[in-house]
């Protein structure tokens, strides 16, 4: 069974048919840098922030965790997340400040894992979480002038947003 196929239309791979320049441009912020910033929520609902490695794999966005890292196990009782890239140095942000924000699932099936491990070799043994996208976010400052806010949600076009 292809246990990419199945989703609803969230996954990485939906999202880059529907948007594929921005897309592009998220990819390529988040591949810039190894480590970025997961925001889960805890039990009494509070933020917690945490580095985070991410892959783009098959058509998924993937989170692979320390066992029983705190940042999983709030994910396996809340799957809600926010995704930050990292900005690197200075305050150039090449392409803009990128946020993913949607729902973490975690995945069991071996088969799945084991594809997973072949492909990036992580240090075992691990969780692996694949993720559904509610919403992807990139702000950049154009001509020195201009804020602009692009806006993805599944099912709707990018809105693109401009103000001085």
């Amino acid at each position: 069974m292809n246990h990419i196929d199945v989703h609803t239309g969230r996954n990485w791979a939906a999202f880059a048919d529907a948007a594929p320049d921005l897309a592009g441009i998220v990819e390529e912020r988040f591949g810039s840098f190894t480590h970025h910033v997961l925001a889960t929520l805890r039990k009494d609902g509070s933020p917690r922030t945490t580095g985070l490695e991410v892959r783009f794999l098959r058509g998924e966005l993937w989170f692979g965790m320390m066992p029983d890292s705190l940042k999983a196990l709030d994910l396996r009782r809340d799957p809600r997340f926010a995704l930050q890239a990292n900005p690197g140095s200075g305050t150039e942000m090449g392409g803009g400040d990128v946020r993913i924000g949607g729902r973490a699932i975690e995945v069991e099936d071996p088969e799945t894992k084991a594809r997973y491990t072949r492909e990036v070799e992580p240090p075992e043994p691990f969780h692996l979480f694949r993720t559904e996208l509610t919403e992807v976010v990139r702000t950049y400052v154009e001509d020195d002038k201009y804020l602009v806010v692009q806006v993805w949600k599944p099912g709707e076009p990018v809105r693109t947003l401009k103000r001085t």
